[in-house]
């Protein structure tokens, strides 16, 4: 459909020196929203005509080649390499031939494949949340607080699809988990060595979490290096007390193979830097470490439910108290006197 004529009584808008007033023409042009004779209105197409966007019969959608290996217009461009030696680059960077032929499902139950790669999945997102905690701790050594930023807050992404991880096994009934529990055997997810790093990391320490790993020396060497290496709250905490904030020296020079304990002082310490400015780099780091504390909360919450909705109060894989155990274990607060602390400020 052609546009109407603009009204005659339309005021033009004032050109500047030398140029054509917005509305009217120079000689031999055609005015704005009208159309010359024979012409087409912005918009349309003559017959025969391509309209921008379109393509006809016989030409190429963009990035694609036409049989002759030419891009739209004409224009040459070469398709991907195809062919390699041996392997791909992309297998080459990324084992996906291995990470996919890692299930070994036990049972007929096509269940189980779901269980077992989301399993696999949890296990990839705690290497690389650990991977993180590891960066920031260290940054905090060398008083690098931006790095040190800057992997928390990646962390909390990773811990949000971490979590998210538990959506296939979230609505699971009890009939679909024992169509294949017992290939699980004594298995069960307190066993994991890359979880226990984490909790680690989170102050949570424990020497009797190193015994299911006696038998694998390697992990039980690396278990015990990071049982008695500084916590991530650890490092945060030295680094509070470099920047001149009263640490008590009893949190500065605790036991940290043992499991972090609230502590009065380090409350009245987070009470001071969010009573400072409110946009303070101190405050959000205070920030960054609890949403990391929360998202740990809701992934240890979002792992009792789930339980709880497949096997209900039953004794857990490998023996422990199932959901009671779980229950325990939602109830500790990560980083606690971050959020003790808010009822003072």
């Amino acid at each position: 459909m052609s546009q109407q004529p603009v009204p005659d009584h339309a005021a033009p808008a004032q050109a500047t020196s030398g140029g054509t007033p917005q509305g009217r023409i120079a000689s031999g042009g055609t005015p704005q929203g009208r159309i010359a004779p024979g012409g087409t209105a912005p918009g349309e197409t003559t017959p025969g005509e391509t309209a921008p966007g379109e393509t006809t019969p016989t030409s190429a959608a963009p990035g694609r080649t036409d049989p002759s290996g030419t891009a739209p217009g004409g224009a040459e461009f070469e398709a991907p390499h195809l062919d390699f030696d041996g392997t791909t680059p992309y297998e080459d960077y990324v084992q996906a031939s291995v990470l996919t032929h890692l299930q070994r499902p036990l049972s007929d139950d096509p269940g189980e494949m779901v269980f077992l790669v989301t399993t696999q999945v949890m296990e990839l997102w705690f290497t690389v949340i650990v991977h993180e905690w590891h960066t920031a701790a260290q940054a905090l050594r060398e008083d690098d607080l931006p790095t040190a930023m800057a992997a928390l807050q990646r962390s909390a992404y990773e811990l949000e699809s971490l979590n998210a991880s538990w959506t296939p096994l979230a609505h699971l009934t009890p009939g679909q988990f024992n169509a294949y529990r017992s290939a699980l055997g004594e298995g069960s997810g307190f066993q994991s060595a890359m979880y226990r790093r984490l909790e680690f990391l989170l102050g949570e320490k424990s020497a009797s979490m190193l015994v299911p790993h006696r038998g694998a020396p390697r992990v039980h060497a690396e278990l015990e290096k990071a049982l008695t290496e500084p916590s991530l709250y650890d490092e945060v905490l030295r680094y509070l007390a470099r920047r001149g904030l009263a640490v008590p020296a009893a949190v500065l020079d605790r036991d940290p193979a043992l499991r972090y304990e609230p502590d009065p002082g380090v409350e009245r310490v987070w009470e001071e830097i969010y009573s400072g400015p409110r946009e303070g780099e101190l405050v959000r780091l205070g920030e960054a470490l609890t949403e990391v504390a929360e998202l740990v909360w809701r992934w240890r919450n979002d792992h009792l439910v789930a339980t709880r909705r497949a096997m209900g109060a039953k004794t857990g894989t490998g023996g422990s108290a199932g959901v009671a155990w779980l229950e325990k274990r939602a109830g500790k607060t990560v980083f606690p006197e971050l959020w003790t602390a808010r009822s003072h400020v």
